[in-house]
């Protein structure tokens, strides 16, 4: 254009951003299988089976379902989830949520009317998941918690 003589245009190059106010999206009626990996926040509305490490906060939207294996910063589930979730900070289950498995977390907040049916580990220190068992009972034996739509958890060793 404009004096050039060039025939070809040049390939467009892919580019890619640090920012950290990305969001990536699984939106409902969409399902995948396999690995996913992603360096920002991701939203997932839709279905995922099999494994998801995400350097950022994974969200489980109302619709969302998740079933295999989660590796992250912090998480939101409003949905469903199955499997083994490894959150490094904190872990919201909110009261929409079903949850299922193995979690290991560095905090836990657990609504009232959550169905959270898990094995937990919970680590004390820093959160990159790296800190020793908040107790020597909790590392050598799993617990699992049952909060019911009452808000009375049950705790069973």
């Amino acid at each position: 254009m404009f004096g050039s003589n060039k025939n070809a245009e040049e390939p467009k190059k892919a580019v890619t951003t640090g920012s950290t106010n990305a969001l990536n999206a699984l939106v409902k009626g969409t399902s995948m299988e396999g690995e996913l990996r992603c360096e920002s926040d991701l939203r997932v509305d839709g279905t995922i089976k099999g494994k998801l490490t995400c350097q950022a906060k994974v969200i489980i939207g109302p619709t969302g379902v998740v079933e295999g294996e989660i590796r992250c910063e912090n998480a939101v589930i409003e949905g469903r989830f199955k499997g083994v979730l490894t959150v490094r900070d904190l872990l919201n289950v909110r009261e929409t949520a079903e949850v299922e498995g193995d979690i290991s977390t560095n905090k836990l907040l657990v609504q009232s009317g959550a169905r959270f049916n898990v094995n937990c580990k919970m680590e004390v220190g820093n959160a990159n998941g790296q800190g020793k068992a908040a107790d020597a009972k909790s590392s050598s034996h799993a617990t699992t918690r049952t909060a019911n739509s009452g808000g009375k958890a049950e705790s069973r060793n």
